[in-house]
């Protein structure tokens, strides 16, 4: 960190009630504006740990993000508003900022955090607060922390449940892959857009991962190193887990093997094929949805959409033509499915429908296929006229 600056008298009353506090006072109010923090992802955990680090007055707060503005954010990502839609997430996000705090410095960083720039990036704060919601960032910020030494404040959320910890194993405890030392199989965990999370929620877990933030900086209290806070909403209920270090993590441990971020260990996990003995070459385990629309066109009479989602989501958007059975009820619609056609299950994003195929494959169903990327990808690459949700 730079070292402290002055704070002026403007300073002094904004920040008044953080000097009242014995804890932080006025050293560690210079310490935060001294500080420079980078929060990944401008979305659920993002907005409300940027907004309150902002209001603190980190002396430099950078957001990286490379999506954009959908509505379906908006019931959570508090950063945007309905003004926003389409709009680059870290141009809304600095906007609103600035209103909150317009004295203190921000950094875009409009192309998020990829393999061949994090390291870079990552070294040029003190501290990271990872908001991303895919298991792709997740491992390649807590590698990246990891290699270049700073604390990596961890939160997510799914449904009603949150968790925070503190990763930094440069100062004493574990790193994400010593709890989780590989992602899960593609399809094995339904995301927040398949499975849904309470909005609120997001502001429980991003405004602490905003406070542990402050602590670091400022030496208050005892940031959740070694620790793993995990919150259930629906009950009100904390938890406290204590975590060990793996000395045979990959990236932390006594002999890592992972020492620099290559781009093919953070693709975005993909569908792990079937034998070729269930998989006939013509059928695909998974589809694009352009491949999805070819095939459409070319074939109609021999192919159909089994559209798996729920009641409530087939009256935000549905494709023309395509049945509806709910991914619960497959089961009990077996018979009535016909084996002569190809079938092509769907989805919002394409994790229910990947499971729905899995299972229908191991029914004997040989045509089938998922379409990846579900309806929210038809309606971004093959019909804009459709609603994203």
């Amino acid at each position: 960190m730079t070292p402290p600056p002055e704070l002026s008298p403007a300073d002094l009353a904004r920040y008044g009630r953080h000097l009242s506090l014995a804890e932080i006072g006025l050293e560690g109010q210079r310490k935060l504006s001294a500080a420079r923090i980078l929060v990944v992802g401008a979305g659920g955990l993002g907005s409300p740990a940027a907004l309150y680090l902002a209001a603190a007055g980190v002396g430099t707060l950078g957001i990286a993000d490379f999506d954009r503005v959908e509505r379906h954010n908006l019931q959570r990502q508090l950063l945007h508003d309905d003004a926003d839609v389409g709009v680059p997430k870290v141009e809304s996000a600095l906007r609103r900022l600035r209103t909150v705090n317009p004295g203190i410095r921000f950094n875009a960083h409009p192309e998020g955090v990829q393999p061949g720039n994090a390291r870079t990036l990552f070294s040029a704060y003190d501290v990271i607060v990872d908001g991303t919601d895919t298991f792709a960032s997740r491992y390649l910020n807590n590698d990246a922390a990891v290699l270049t030494g700073r604390p990596l404040v961890h939160g997510n959320v799914f449904r009603f449940d949150g968790q925070l910890s503190v990763f930094d194993p440069a100062r004493g405890g574990p790193c994400y892959r010593c709890l989780f030392p590989e992602p899960p199989p593609a399809g094995a965990v339904p995301s927040c857009g398949e499975a849904g999370v309470l909005g609120a929620l997001c502001g429980v877990i991003g405004s602490l991962q905003a406070l542990e933030a402050i602590k670091l900086v400022t030496g208050a209290g005892e940031p959740l190193r070694r620790r793993l806070l995990a919150y259930d909403a629906l009950a009100q209920r904390f938890q406290i887990l204590s975590l060990a270090r793996d000395a045979a993590c990959a990236v932390c441990g006594d002999a890592p093997v992972i020492r620099s971020l290559q781009p093919e260990r953070y693709a975005p996990a993909c569908a792990v094929p079937f034998p070729a003995s269930v998989m006939p070459e013509s059928f695909p385990l998974e589809l694009s949805v352009t491949a999805a629309r070819d095939l459409l066109r070319q074939d109609p009479a021999r192919v159909r959409i089994i559209d798996v989602r729920e009641p409530h989501e087939l009256a935000i958007c549905q494709l023309d033509g395509a049945e509806h059975i709910p991914m619960r009820r497959i089961p009990e619609h077996l018979g009535e499915l016909p084996r002569d056609q190809h079938l092509l299950i769907l989805c919002h994003h394409g994790s229910r429908s990947l499971h729905v195929t899995r299972y229908l494959r191991q029914q004997g169903f040989t045509g089938v296929s998922n379409i990846a990327g579900g309806i929210d990808a038809w309606a971004a690459e093959v019909d804009p006229s459709l609603a994203r949700y």
